[in-house]
């Protein structure tokens, strides 16, 4: 007797209830514009409350029905009742885990005390994020969670201990949940971009290669959303570069990396 092919989980196309996190600024802003229109809900959260607000606003005259919170993504049981009330008011198709914060070797940073905060926010966060999601949708057999991850996922570089270590992990916890999950209907994707102009890199002042604008970078997102890509990883060149260094040998590439300047300490 033949084995029975395992059936491929397919997301909504297109999601009519979305909930993501740091949506008051950068990339969770510009996905919550593009996905807004009629019939669609989006549940929305941020650090800012004014522009957190703002960006509702802008989402309500796409019409689409918006909701917000300001709300710690550090707190475990505060995030499981957001997302459980988001989903009792509409069963979320789509939960995008995207608040996070930037830190650097630059001006003196990479402090104890920023490494802990950095990597609480950008890696519990995301737990608190995507577990209570992943409950709700494991009930019904479907939906479907994003992970912004990054480039510099795929490479420590000096510059950025900590903010590459944060991406690494989230990367890859979610490139293990996506087969974890699929068996529940899941489908689970992990964002790796590159450079995006966002208020994070407002504060780079070195070159950034490929920079990309936050509209942009959203539909390339939505794309590989729709098509439910594992690793939805832009601009091609620049991971194509990325993910050489990270096949190569530490002693070929320590002392070319060494040279890179600092990330900004805070982002």
């Amino acid at each position: 007797m033949s084995r029975q092919r395992r059936r491929r989980p397919q997301p909504p196309s297109p999601p009519r209830s979305l909930l993501i996190t740091g949506a008051s600024s950068g990339l969770g802003a510009a996905l919550a514009r593009l996905y807004a229109g009629p019939g669609v809900t989006l549940t929305l959260g941020g650090r800012d409350i004014a522009r957190l607000e703002a960006i509702a606003t802008d989402c309500r005259a796409r019409g689409a029905t918006v909701t917000t919170r300001h709300l710690d993504v550090l707190h475990r049981m505060g995030m499981a009742d957001w997302i459980a009330e988001a989903d009792a008011q509409a069963p979320l198709d789509l939960v995008i885990a995207n608040a996070g914060l930037g830190g650097g070797t630059g001006g003196g940073g990479e402090s104890a005390a920023q490494t802990h905060q950095i990597m609480s926010v950008n890696v519990t966060g995301v737990v608190n994020t995507v577990l209570p999601a992943a409950d709700a949708m494991r009930r019904r057999g479907h939906g479907q969670i994003a992970i912004v991850s990054s480039l510099a996922g795929f490479r420590g570089f000096p510059g950025a201990p900590t903010y590459c270590a944060r991406k690494a992990a989230v990367r890859v916890w979610g490139e293990s949940l996506r087969g974890h999950l699929g068996r529940a209907g899941i489908c689970v994707s992990v964002i790796c971009p590159g450079y995006v102009k966002t208020r994070m890199t407002a504060n780079n002042d070195f070159p950034m290669p490929l920079l990309m604008d936050a509209d942009r970078a959203a539909r390339r997102v939505r794309r590989g959303l729709k098509r439910n890509q594992g690793r939805i990883a832009f601009p091609r060149r620049l991971y194509a570069i990325i993910w050489l260094l990270s096949l190569l040998p530490p002693a070929w590439t320590d002392g070319l990396l060494a040279r890179l300047p600092e990330k900004a300490a805070h982002g």
